[in-house]
């Protein structure tokens, strides 16, 4: 159930228009970034648009679990949770991949995009703030949000530090830090998602 002191209809009823918007914030996002990030050659945008990538479907399921059973729930979440890791480990080969072959991001770029990332996930985080206490598949949403902000931060500042010591390496280790910020997050979701799961069957 979320704060919003109203009956569970009504509850689930904004739930869902939140997952909407955020769905919709985070899909144009994922374009937007991937698009620029490989242009800019940053492993960090790319990371983070392939989170947004994660986070739109996450929102999916979760709008899928809206109203249902804490079983289908569980399950949107724990899907979500195997999401996010999968594609932390892929971005985590992608950052190898130019680290052995080699990157010149582009540092204005990557600032910029970053921070309008940065700003999007920050109506996101305000938007799901509301029901952070809901059901596992809303936490999951929040755990997501939360996650994202601390990485498009990271984006900024790798854009900047790739600026100021003309070296690609910023770039890279933001990269793969946002990948086990990732991947942390997905194993957050998945013992939540246990944790749920055993709950309710010993209150059943």
């Amino acid at each position: 159930m979320s704060d919003c002191g109203c009956g569970a209809e009504q509850a689930e009823s904004l739930e869902r228009k939140t997952l909407l918007v955020l769905l919709a914030i985070n899909a144009f996002m994922f374009v937007t970034e991937f698009v620029l990030g490989w242009f800019a050659q940053s492993t960090g945008l790319i990371a983070d648009s392939l989170d947004m990538l994660a986070d739109a479907t996450v929102y999916g399921l979760s709008l899928y679990a809206v109203g249902k059973g804490i079983t289908k729930q569980v399950n949107a979440a724990r899907l979500s949770g195997y999401l996010q890791i999968l594609l932390g480990v892929g971005v985590l080969l992608e950052v190898l991949r130019r680290l052995l072959f080699g990157s010149e991001p582009q540092s204005t770029l990557i600032m910029v995009v970053g921070a309008l990332a940065l700003v999007a996930n920050i109506v996101c985080l305000a938007l799901i703030s509301k029901h952070k206490d809901g059901g596992v598949h809303m936490r999951a949403s929040w755990i997501f949000s939360t996650n994202d902000v601390i990485a498009n931060i990271g984006v900024v500042v790798s854009g900047a530090l790739v600026a100021v010591i003309g070296s690609r390496y910023p770039d890279l280790i933001v990269g793969t830090l946002i990948s086990v910020v990732v991947i942390r997050g997905g194993l957050k979701i998945l013992r939540d998602a246990k944790e749920t799961q055993e709950s309710a069957k010993c209150s059943a």
